[in-house]
């Protein structure tokens, strides 16, 4: 808990978004908060090991969710915020199937990082693995979600509003999730591979969290680096030659089982 008597020193939006829906509601949300000093923190690709200190800010921390948990990548990420106490919106986003721990993990690393909860959210972002051949929740977040987004921002100003008003502390927040967290396992390596219709323009390069994505030797193919790919497929929604892709046999069971469209989870 913390007093909730110092104003806020604006609004920042912290995030890991390999293929941006993250950062679609993180933005959103912020839009709903109407500060008019908002600050990114885009750890998407950012390998500093330098410390990020919050001052006072109404913060927002979106990742996605990995098999039920924050990715690993992310939570290495996020180890340089200092909350100094501040107020944090916290996000996650799954493509449809389950959020599982992941919402209860944020949380927690959030507080070990000296964050105060103040709201949680679940929303829904367009699976990794959705194809055109085998859509998983495809565009999402969409319009519904992203008003929802800022309505969620709105509330949750409000929500610190009121306490800030009342000089009461934030309470305990409880979200959904258990601890121990679900066990992650990575599965076997994989990766996306590049078709005939690659002409080695290196976008995919560009976006890759992990560096998995490489020339090869004379410059003329792209290679990648199975052990090092994280299979957030960043580089195949990218791609505009459409000449990377994914064949993952989960991808017609998600498909199949996980069609139903799901909505925003919200924890105040």
């Amino acid at each position: 808990m913390t007093s909730t008597t110092t104003p806020l020193n604006g609004n920042r939006l912290i995030f890991f978004s390999p293929t941006h829906t993250s950062a679609q509601i993180a933005r959103a949300i912020g839009e709903g908060i109407g500060m008019e000093r908002r600050i990114e923190t885009d750890l998407t690709l950012d390998e500093s090991s330098s410390p990020i200190e919050m001052q006072g800010e109404l913060c927002v921390i979106a990742t996605p969710v990995y098999g039920g948990r924050v990715p690993t990548l992310a939570l290495q990420r996020l180890q340089r915020l200092k909350g100094n106490g501040a107020p944090v919106i916290l996000v996650v986003v799954y493509g449809n199937r389950d959020y599982e721990d992941a919402l209860r993990e944020l949380r927690d690393t959030a507080i070990s990082l000296g964050f105060v909860p103040l709201t949680a959210g679940a929303f829904i972002g367009e699976h990794s693995y959705s194809t055109p051949e085998l859509p998983i929740a495809a565009g999402r977040p969409d319009t519904d979600d992203l008003q929802q987004s800022r309505g969620f921002g709105k509330d949750s100003l409000e929500k610190w509003n009121q306490l800030h008003t009342a000089g009461t502390p934030i309470p305990e927040l409880t979200v959904k999730g258990n601890f121990p967290y679900k066990l992650w396992t990575p599965g076997a390596p994989a990766c996306p591979t590049c078709t005939e219709n690659c002409f080695a323009c290196g976008e995919c390069i560009e976006v890759c969290p992990t560096h998995a994505i490489h020339f090869n030797a004379d410059q003329t193919a792209i290679e990648t680096d199975i052990q090092q790919c994280i299979k957030c497929c960043a580089c195949v929604k990218v791609c505009p030659n459409k000449a990377r892709e994914f064949k993952s046999p989960f991808a017609a069971i998600l498909h199949e089982k996980c069609s139903a469209r799901r909505q925003p989870e919200l924890f105040f």
